[in-house]
């Protein structure tokens, strides 16, 4: 793994977003995919927020995906193999580049069809722990015309257009990139995540 670690820091240190085409084996992939699948059909997620805690609000003119926290309480193997990766990534992380990252906090994430989320950065107004944005797709055989490409804006002002295919993982700094999700035409599948320090 060190190996997709370095390439994706690597890239990141380059071009402010790393990407890894491959960060997690297929097999997980496809027991990750069932997981989210089972909990959709279960009525088990629910509206995001906006904000955090007690600033939280639910706008669904802004936002209109749906999500499922991730927990090691959960027992799920599954789950508990994709922290075990994100451990090993942390880790590297912090000792290849002193990033100072002591937490982390995931969910599943899924736009069902016609949905979307508008221009925004992942650092919230009242609490600043949130370091660098993960995200990691799980959409099989997706197509351009299938549309929810992430729209990363950069300072520079181009614009990167990332297609949500399965297995590539997007991480870029969450206080530094605004970035939306465009209108999707089939329903699109992530876990979505940020990796944390004791800043506040």
């Amino acid at each position: 793994m060190e190996e997709i670690f370095n390439a994706l820091i690597d890239q990141y240190i380059d071009e402010k977003v790393g990407i890894a085409e491959q960060f997690l084996s297929l097999s997980l992939l496809d027991n990750l995919r069932t997981n989210l699948t089972k909990l959709y059909s279960g009525n088990q997620l629910h509206a995001a927020r906006i904000g955090s805690n007690q600033h939280a609000l639910l706008n669904k003119d802004t936002r209109s995906d749906i999500i499922y926290w991730l927990d090691r309480s959960h027992n799920d193997p599954f789950e508990n193999a994709f922290f075990d990766v994100m451990d090993a990534f942390v880790l590297h992380l912090n000792t290849t580049c002193y990033a100072g990252i002591s937490d982390y906090e995931f969910h599943y994430t899924m736009y069902e069809t016609n949905t979307f989320y508008k221009k925004h950065v992942d650092q919230f107004q009242h609490n600043n722990s949130r370091q660098f944005s993960i995200i990691i797709y799980l959409n099989e055989g997706w197509k351009s015309e299938d549309g929810g490409q992430l729209c990363i804006y950069h300072a520079n002002e181009t614009v990167e257009m990332i297609a949500p295919l399965n297995g590539k993982m997007v991480f870029f700094k969450s206080n530094e990139l605004p970035h939306e999700v465009l209108l999707n035409h089939r329903p699109r599948m992530s876990i979505t995540g940020w990796l944390k320090s004791d800043t506040v």
